[in-house]
């Protein structure tokens, strides 16, 4: 069925439904999204003085773990994303001053893009390092999560360069 809505998750009932990926070719796609968690000061300084590590162990290490299992699952979380075999899933955390910047870049070869894989893994790298952390401040702050570039498929979108 088609239909007049600028939705693609609604049939020509309007009612929800998972994309019809069947006649699209396969090919590689990217996508990478931004998260940035915003530590209070005393926070920033403790986690540069003890390695990035909290009383629960290495923060960004396992934030990084678990980004790359929750980019794995996004078809498990978001109803109408496809399961996808992810060939490639990267996270990079760095501390800026006062802020973590956590980055996930996603690819695979498939007939749908990654952009939601991305979005969870950044998302959830967050989430890990705002519990990691809380014992030291519940005044942490989760912010700015965003697609920054998606290549491949119907079109492409960049906020910034390639990775």
């Amino acid at each position: 069925m088609t239909t007049n809505s600028p939705f693609s998750h609604l049939d020509a009932d309007q009612r929800p439904t998972m994309v019809d990926v069947s006649d699209k070719q396969p090919g590689k796609r990217t996508a990478v999204a931004e998260s940035r968690v915003v530590f209070p000061a005393v926070v920033a300084a403790a986690l540069r003085d003890n390695d990035m590590r909290s009383a629960k162990g290495p923060v960004f290490d396992t934030a990084i773990v678990a980004g790359v299992m929750a980019a794995k699952r996004t078809h498990e979380l978001i109803p109408f994303c496809h399961p996808l075999g992810i060939e490639s899933c990267k996270i990079s955390i760095d501390l800026v001053g006062d802020e973590a910047l956590i980055r996930c870049t996603v690819s695979v070869h498939h007939k749908t893009g990654v952009e939601m894989e991305a979005l969870m893994g950044a998302s959830i790298a967050a989430l890990t390092v705002y519990d990691m952390c809380k014992a030291l401040s519940h005044d942490i702050v989760i912010a700015a999560t965003r697609l920054v570039f998606k290549e491949g498929g119907k079109s492409d979108h960049r906020i910034e360069t390639p990775p």
